[in-house]
């Protein structure tokens, strides 16, 4: 084990660990300006649909079930479909891009779709001012669970802390810097970004 294997959780592992890729998407979201017309974010939210398929599909593993409780609550596929076609924008279909993940590195996936929704406030605040769309219209991918976002959130930290966890870690953030990598990769590929961007790691 490494020292900061020893001196840290898993949950600040994973903020640590993947805090280059973190501000990527940050940079990759700037480039793509999703919040400049409705046409654009119709975009962002094929991107969003497609990640929650993704995410969404490690649910079926009861791997993952016994990790983490409450996976009915979360996921935001549907709620993203329901978006696009507020937005009379088509539903992309692609291959499930998770096909063959399992537990421990689902739950690096899982990790950034949840991270996003911490998030996904600001933008849901911005989509309101900017596009005239709300929770109820074109952008419930973007609102709070009904537990709220920081009820949730704080039970997956727990659920990532947990002491059967110890010596995966590093799996985990695998799965993690993977999911980031699908992220900007469906960026890039929805809002036509520069391919020639040198592409977000996916090793630990």
């Amino acid at each position: 084990m490494t020292e900061t294997t020893l001196t840290h959780t898993l949950s600040q592992r994973l903020k640590l660990e993947t805090a280059p890729q973190h501000e990527q998407m940050h940079h990759l979201m700037e480039q793509a300006q999703p919040f400049s017309s409705r046409a654009q974010y119709a975009k962002f939210v094929a991107v969003q649909y497609l990640f929650q398929r993704d995410v969404e599909h490690l649910f079926d593993d009861p791997a993952v079930q016994g990790l983490v409780a409450d996976l009915s609550e979360r996921g935001r596929a549907t709620d993203s479909q329901a978006d696009l076609a507020d937005l009379q924008a088509p539903v992309p279909s692609e291959p499930i891009a998770t096909q063959g993940v399992t537990a421990p590195e689902a739950l690096g996936w899982l990790y950034v779709s949840e991270g996003s929704t911490l998030g996904a406030a600001f933008l849901l605040k911005e989509v309101s001012e900017k596009l005239g769309l709300d929770g109820q219209f074109g952008a419930r991918n973007l609102a709070a669970y009904p537990d709220g976002r920081a009820r949730v959130w704080k039970r997956f930290v727990a659920a990532l802390d947990a002491p059967e966890l110890a010596e995966v870690q590093d799996r985990v953030i695998a799965g993690a810097l993977a999911a980031y990598g699908r992220f900007g990769h469906l960026l890039r590929t929805q809002f036509s970004l520069d391919q020639a961007e040198a592409p977000l790691s996916t090793a630990a």
